[in-house]
């Protein structure tokens, strides 16, 4: 695939990100590629014009995106609709999706310049409220509970068969990418991304043997909130957030879209989590001691 336009999205709240914009943008001119940015990075740097997240996918090749996940995440709902490659730089300490550092961006761009990377699917969730509202979402869909002091009862179906109430203080329903997310903190399970999942996982269950379960992703994931108190929330991908009562009923299911990420070229997946969860070095077998 060739690259010849590339739009480039920032978190401008992170201290680097504007002079980092700019270094990136003149770089990439100078190789003959066209850039376009978002609204905000062109008012930013007193260039006219601009563009919505969604007009610079319909515009662009490739989609760089500088930041952190919240970054990532926001551009892949915007872009869900058209099949193009985001490129991951990471500007802060921490994210699982934002794979290339910003010492490894330069060489990165080389190599794609030069038709030289891979890409990978990731695929996204649907979510459906009780008035046939509906979001698309890359990581995970949260229900917490409402009042600080109560638990929430959530009835839940796999499939219309009833699978239990899950006596929590919420509950997690991610896809394979958020399975690191706050699934894990709430201690689910890490599944490659690149299967197609549906993790249930009951934050602080009141019930100890309740424990995440790995769905197929064809899965239908159905829940019903019971809490008797404030309500619930539910939070799509940490940045949406939808108030819920009792009563109310949620629909999960895989969606027809897809997020495309460019794969790091400078390391695979089991090394990028070594190092975001600080696991141990290299084995001997591949260290030569």
């Amino acid at each position: 695939m060739e690259i010849n336009r590339i739009g480039i999205i920032a978190n401008v709240a992170k201290e680097n990100a504007l002079p980092q914009v700019a270094r990136l943008k003149s770089w990439l001119r100078e190789k003959g590629v066209q850039v376009f940015l978002h609204r905000e990075l062109a008012a930013l740097h007193g260039e006219d014009g601009g563009y919505e997240i969604e007009n610079l996918a319909r515009m662009c090749d490739l989609l760089a995106v500088m930041g952190g996940d919240g970054t990532i995440l926001r551009a892949a709902r915007k872009t869900k609709e058209v099949p193009i490659p985001i490129l991951g730089i990471n500007l802060g300490q921490f994210g699982y999706l934002a794979e290339v550092n910003l010492d490894e961006m330069y060489d990165t761009f080389s190599a794609i310049l030069d038709g030289r990377f891979q890409t990978e699917e990731r695929m996204m969730l649907d979510v459906v409220d009780k008035s046939e509202q509906k979001w698309t979402i890359l990581n995970d869909a949260v229900i917490n509970r409402g009042n600080l002091s109560r638990i929430v009862e959530i009835e839940t179906f796999v499939d219309d068969a009833y699978l239990t109430t899950y006596k929590a203080d919420g509950l997690i329903i991610s896809t394979p990418t958020g399975s690191t997310a706050y699934s894990l903190s709430a201690g689910g399970p890490i599944v490659l991304p690149r299967h197609e999942s549906i993790i249930i996982n009951p934050i602080c269950p009141h019930t100890l043997t309740n424990r995440p379960v790995i769905l197929p992703g064809s899965a239908r994931v159905s829940i019903v909130l019971r809490s008797k108190e404030e309500g619930a929330t539910l939070t799509l991908d940490g940045q949406v957030m939808v108030h819920l009562k009792s009563g109310d009923r949620i629909e999960v299911t895989r969606s027809p879209f897809v997020t495309i990420l460019v794969v790091s070229p400078h390391r695979n997946y089991f090394e990028i989590l070594r190092s975001k969860l600080g696991w141990g070095g290299m084995p001997a077998s591949l260290t030569g001691r």
